[in-house]
């Protein structure tokens, strides 16, 4: 599969393209973010990937078989039913219209009753026409893979939808070939773009950090107003985490529209919770960066900080309405081990983070791992960081990130 530096630069027409993207977790700052306040996230190194491959037979294909998800169109149907989405610029990147949201929703394989699933299948409709409707339209093959858990609070969906966005922004030529030095700054803020218009599309009103991210990698602090302002950490310490999957399915909109609810009814009381939070992202940071340079000595001392950072901030969330038993379940255990969790993303369910001292030893992360299986959740030991959206160049590379067998066992028949 590896290709010469010619043979790439017709790759977006002629070859199978190859695109991985990390989860990520949210430190501290969720939900607040939204109302314009400071969120720090870090990503992960689980992924998602995508196999786009060009097809002949004038059909398009989106499968996801994580959520058991496969849909066919025929390629002529779309370009009838969605022409008001073709022949734009795909490097200029503008969200749908109403309009064209209500028309997305009748489109084949859609059910409102799907949620999160049905939403995914319209942000792939949309991204494919609005992206490559700016050239002659083909039937294609999409196939994604996932490591990370869906509906957990870790980023699957906006790891989606970069996955879409840089695939298919590949294909019509609109990113740089992927050559050994990357993707370019503007190559990663286009592809930006039009995963939050995807991301938009599945939860109504993200605040960007998912997305940002997954696309840019490491560790980020993030805020939507009164501009998006993303900025790299520049030193990160290495924090190890388990990463605790309560398996509770929850709806980031749901959440979203809870504490907007809320501060619509009590705003003297819930705007100085996120003043709160947003001071705590800020507070967080300086501490990483200390820690980052700090002897071995004083390690400790931060470590202690963080940790009061986040419980800290489990509690404004809770106070938020977002919290859940669950989440409650796993504060209350691995607090029993001297050890401090809170949960990321949305709430709700989903996942929960622990800080992992340096001197923790194997037998107490064993015990909380034993604790969460009999709860039903699932737990896995992690480190922060990790790079962002990758165009992969040969299965060889695919096989550095781990990717999944079943992306690219079958990238020369498809069984379909």
């Amino acid at each position: 599969m590896a290709t010469s530096k010619d043979e790439r630069s017709h790759q977006g027409q002629n070859e199978v393209i190859f695109v991985s993207a990390p989860g990520k977790v949210i430190l501290h700052g969720e939900h607040a973010v939204v109302y314009g306040k400071t969120a720090l996230a870090t990503s992960l190194n689980l992924r998602t990937f995508l196999r786009l491959k060009a097809t002949a037979d004038l059909k398009v294909t989106l499968r996801l078989p994580d959520i058991d998800l496969n849909q066919t169109w025929e390629l002529n149907s779309l370009q009838e039913t969605f022409s008001d989405l073709l022949g734009k610029d795909a490097k200029d990147c503008k969200p749908p219209t109403k309009e064209q949201i209500e028309k997305l929703k009748t489109v084949d394989g859609y059910h409102e009753e799907d949620g999160t699933k049905g939403m995914a299948l319209i942000a792939f409709v949309y991204l494919y026409l609005s992206i490559t409707g700016s050239k002659k339209l083909e039937g294609c093959n999409a196939l994604v893979v996932s490591q990370l858990p869906t509906g957990a609070g870790l980023g699957s969906s906006a790891a989606f939808s970069v996955c879409l966005a840089a695939s298919l922004l590949r294909k019509v030529g609109a990113i740089s070939v992927c050559g050994d030095s990357g993707l370019t700054t503007s190559d990663l803020e286009l592809i930006n773009k039009w995963a939050f218009e995807g991301e938009r599309l599945i939860h109504g009103n993200p605040s960007g950090i998912d997305n940002s991210v997954s696309v840019f990698g490491g560790a980020l602090r993030f805020k939507n107003k009164p501009q998006v302002s993303i900025t790299p950490l520049e030193k990160m310490p290495q924090l190890r985490i388990l990463l605790i999957n309560t398996k509770v399915p929850r709806s980031t909109k749901e959440l979203v529209a809870g504490v907007r609810k809320k501060l619509d009814r009590y705003p003297s009381i819930i705007n100085p919770v996120l003043e709160a939070v947003d001071n705590l992202a800020i507070t967080c940071e300086l501490v990483l960066k200390e820690m980052a340079s700090a002897q071995t000595a004083d390690q400790m001392t931060l470590m202690l900080q963080l940790e009061e950072l986040v419980d800290m901030n489990q509690h404004f969330l809770s106070i938020l309405g977002v919290s859940h038993p669950s989440l409650q379940q796993i504060c209350l255990t691995t607090s029993q081990y001297g050890l401090h969790s809170k949960l990321t993303g949305a709430g709700g369910g989903g996942c929960a983070f622990t800080l992992i001292r340096p001197n923790t030893i194997i037998k107490t992360i064993d015990a909380i791992d034993a604790k969460m299986r009999k709860c039903g959740f699932e737990a896995w030991e992690t480190c922060l960081g990790g790079v962002g959206v990758v165009c992969h160049r040969s299965r060889e590379d695919l096989e550095k990130f781990e990717a999944p067998a079943d992306i690219y066992s079958d990238s020369d028949s498809d069984s379909d």
